[in-house]
């Protein structure tokens, strides 16, 4: 097994993750748009060149509720697959303002589900996507979705973690102090693992899908830094502290001492089956030391971009540093994530302008 000391090489097997991701994807819309009306296929294939495969994955699932909602409601009798472009036009914006009603409380697949105004708000999205599609086609004369407003979405509160608790989540990957004897169990097999996953969530801001795509070459420890493949596809250079860097040398000494480690596995962070870890299984391992420390706050992968999010804009305050670094394409979008932290600015500078000055202050 070998590191790079120089700079990292986009190799083809820094993508291998994301194609074999994307060709799953793709399996999927394949396998429900059997539970769709034949016009979705041209409505995927028309947005296909300005769409990622996980948007269009995400249109298929909302709109598999959208036409069962519709079969129910409206169009009693039919079923999804003898829906027509015909029968799409008629749908009126009296009928998907009762849909977005009914997905406060809905049925789908036996199951009984209720969405929030974000879930609503994607789903509604994801309908006009659709009519927005075939009403410029010509294929439908109205585009009755531009007479529906959108839910009003609340501003979430921003969880994180504190700098206590970061050095305790960090400290219990370490020592494994709280775990359950079941957790115990596999602790030592995996503390230098999970210690480099949480370093590197806690130092970079980096994404789950982007953690889980690293490979081994993606790493270049002379400059301390790596490439990350960024949503759209894009590639991008991450630069880490030593403390980061540290933690990866630590688990990246372990595999190189691991004889189990197939010779043709590139993947960087590895399940105990010697694989490419998976989403969930780091999901589950954050949420694993997190409620030992933070029991009350539900702590994400995401929320430690957010710790470090915010991190970095209080050594900073530099709105456009952290949302590059963080890789948002639109800087309103930190804003909107980062904007409470600006009330210690505020605090900090309260005292800063006096209204009884003394003569030494002339």
């Amino acid at each position: 097994m070998c590191y790079n000391s120089g700079m990292p090489k986009i190799s083809k097997n820094n993508s291998d993750y994301y194609q074999e991701r994307n060709l799953k994807n793709l399996d999927k819309i394949d396998q429900l748009l059997e539970e769709l009306p034949p016009f979705c296929e041209d409505f995927l294939r028309g947005i296909e060149m300005r769409t990622s495969v996980l948007t269009r994955l995400n249109y298929v699932y909302d709109l598999r509720i959208f036409f069962d909602f519709l079969i129910h409601r409206k169009f009693r009798g039919k079923a999804v697959a003898e829906l027509t472009l015909e029968d799409l036009e008629s749908v009126t914006d009296t009928d998907i303002e009762i849909f977005l009603s009914y997905l406060s409380n809905y049925r789908f697949k036996d199951k009984r589900l209720s969405c929030d105004e974000r879930a609503k708000a994607r789903k509604l999205s994801s309908v006009r996507s659709m009519f927005k599609y075939f009403f410029n086609k010509g294929l439908i004369e109205v585009n009755q979705t531009a007479k529906v407003t959108t839910p009003k979405l609340h501003e979430k509160e921003i969880i994180r973690l504190e700098n206590n608790e970061v050095t305790s989540l960090l400290d219990t990957a370490e020592y494994g102090d709280g775990l359950s004897p079941h957790a115990s169990g596999y602790h030592e097999k995996t503390k230098i693992r999970d210690s480099a996953i949480l370093t590197l969530f806690l130092g970079t801001g980096i994404r789950i899908s982007e953690l889980v795509g690293l490979n081994n070459e993606s790493i270049d420890f002379s400059n301390n830094s790596f490439i990350v493949t960024r949503k759209g596809g894009n590639k991008a250079i991450l630069y880490f502290s030593e403390e980061v860097g540290d933690a990866l040398a630590a688990y990246l000494a372990e595999k190189e001492n691991d004889p189990r480690i197939p010779p043709d596995e590139h993947a960087l962070f590895l399940s105990l089956q010697y694989r490419r870890i998976s989403v969930r299984a780091v999901e589950n391992l954050v949420k694993k030391y997190a409620k030992i420390v933070s029991p009350l706050k539900k702590i994400t992968p995401h929320k430690l971009r957010s710790t470090y999010g915010t991190a970095l804009y209080r050594q900073t305050g530099d709105i456009y540093i952290v949302a590059d670094v963080l890789g948002h394409r639109d800087v309103n979008t930190t804003r909107k994530h980062y904007a409470a932290i600006t009330e210690d600015h505020r605090r900090s500078v309260a005292d800063a302008v006096k209204l009884h000055h003394s003569e030494e202050d002339s």
